[in-house]
């Protein structure tokens, strides 16, 4: 649970931590998991809110009379505004400034206070969002949705690696990436029915983001601190009875004087991004930090789940099957994080990863077949085509909801040791939110351009992230965060830029910085 390379005793010691699953884990858990729930909503919810014909003639009638005017035809420039699509990316700039801010509110104050940062902004960002009678009003509600996602995002993967046992860390971290999941769907089925109420369902769609916001705020109000950030504080009071709690036995000992020497070694650290550069930590950087946060986004998924209705209607579906589609799209993705969550600390994070990859690979070479030879001649796609272009996204969806989706936050989440995991995080986040607003801002100008090649260059780029997984990532699944320095002195190129530093400073009882 604890994180940080410390004293000699500490790899003996986790064969011993006790405990069980106690309900009061299991509720911190999902309280804490109810940050996904925002990312996941405001994803699903964009996407079929800017395939809005009310919304598009309130805001963008240009784009609704380019639309009308080749209304079920296909059409790979019906969307390409990038005003539009500045709407759905502003939040994500907006998220990846607001990282910078969460780092130290995450470390100083504790994780439970980034949480509730991060529900209150994006409470008031459905508010204004709901309100908007301009476009000004919108990139401003976007602008404080970002915010909640950037603090939320920063501290929820933490909060829940840290609380969580090592044996089921995996599947207790990606609680996240369900509830996202969750969040997707639940905004896809609003979506579906909003769409019908003329002329303000888009705002409801919009405004019912302030419902999970609402939920995670008075759900945090309960939420006990992980324990690692109360020994982090100096409150070591506080954190033995959290620990006893959550764990459901007085008899943490083991477990608890991990967390201090952790917290030792990690307060000895005064710049932990500076120290992120070090030799030491070198493959927590290249992995974890830089390398999969920005192949989670470069996948291509995200931008499926941004337009999935704009893409579906560009294919020539009429409004209510386009969002029909998305949430078959999006159901999918939750099929794939139940499917991750049941059997990632059975199978292993490289298997997913890898198995994932060939199945994306697949799926996005038939789309772009498909529409090589069918679509863009300004005409109604074929039914059976249509068909064969939903499972072919369907198929690479869950492939996605059961590898990059959750694994993208969870594996960054178990790399970083303790002294520089705030720090660390804030890159992972920071990074993802700039590739989640790049390619939400350039898909649709790049589906304009390119056609069907922006589907055969995400299939380029998943074999080049596959490639990095093989070569790069050691297995993780069941091995304790105080021992995750190990694999990087044993992985056959890892050690080659590590040496065994590590390894003589735990012999040593010290932390170097």
């Amino acid at each position: 649970m604890a994180g940080g390379f410390v004293g000699g005793a500490t790899g003996k010691r986790v064969e011993h931590y006790e405990g069980r699953i106690t309900g009061y884990f299991i509720l911190a858990c999902l309280i804490g998991s109810l940050g996904g729930s925002l990312f996941g909503y405001d994803l699903g919810v964009s996407g079929g809110v800017t395939s809005m014909d009310d919304f598009l003639l309130h805001f963008f009638p240009s784009v609704y009379r380019r639309k009308q005017e080749h209304l079920g035809e296909t059409d790979y420039c019906k969307y390409d505004n990038q005003l539009l699509t500045l709407f759905t990316s502003s939040l994500y700039f907006a998220g990846l400034l607001s990282t910078f801010a969460a780092s130290p509110v995450t470390r100083k104050y504790g994780r439970r206070m980034s949480i509730m940062v991060g529900a209150v902004s994006f409470f008031l960002g459905g508010a204004v969002n709901a309100a908007s009678i301009n476009i000004a009003m919108l990139i401003v509600g976007r602008i404080l949705l970002g915010f909640g996602i950037g603090f939320g995002n920063q501290a929820v993967p933490l909060y829940l690696s840290e609380i969580a046992p090592a044996k089921i860390r995996g599947a207790v971290n990606q609680l996240f990436q369900l509830t996202t999941c969750l969040g997707i769907l639940v905004a896809d089925i609003i979506n579906y029915f909003t769409e019908k109420l003329h002329p303000w369902g888009w705002r409801l769609s919009l405004g019912l983001a302030m419902l999970p916001a609402g939920l995670m705020f008075i759900g945090a109000l309960f939420l006990p601190e992980t324990p690692n950030s109360l020994v982090e504080q100096g409150k070591l009071d506080e954190a033995r009875r959290v620990l006893e709690r959550v764990r459901g036995t007085d008899k943490i000992e083991d477990e608890f004087k991990d967390l201090v020497e952790a917290s030792e070694a990690a307060q000895a650290v005064k710049h932990p991004f500076r120290n992120l550069l070090k030799r030491k930590n070198r493959p927590q950087l290249v992995i974890g930090a830089l390398g999969i946060p920005a192949f989670q986004q470069l996948t291509g998924m995200n931008s499926i789940l941004f337009y999935s209705p704009v893409i579906f209607q560009s294919l020539g579906f009429g409004s209510g099957a386009s969002l029909y589609s998305s949430i078959i799209t999006s159901s999918m993705l939750v099929v794939g994080a139940l499917v991750s969550m049941s059997l990632v600390d059975r199978l292993g994070r490289r298997f997913f990863f890898i198995e994932a990859g060939i199945q994306m690979i697949i799926s996005m070479l038939i789309v772009a077949i498909t529409l090589a030879k069918e679509f863009g001649h300004g005409k109604e796609l074929p039914k059976n085509i249509a068909g064969l272009l939903v499972f072919a996204i369907c198929t690479f969806v869950v492939a996605y909801g059961w590898s990059w989706g959750p694994l993208g936050w969870l594996v960054p989440s178990e790399l970083f040791p303790l002294e520089t995991r705030s720090a660390g995080q804030s890159i992972v986040v920071c990074n993802n939110l700039f590739f989640t607003a790049a390619v939400a801002q350039f898909f649709v100008a790049a589906l304009c351009g390119l056609k069907y090649g922006v589907f055969l260059l995400f299939a380029g780029l998943i074999v080049i992230m596959s490639t990095f997984i093989i070569f790069l990532l050691p297995e993780t699944k069941q091995v304790p965060i105080e021992e995750i320095y190990q694999l990087w002195e044993e992985h056959w190129f890892w050690k080659k830029i590590v040496g065994r530093s590590r390894s003589n400073e735990v012999g040593k009882g010290s932390t170097s910085i």
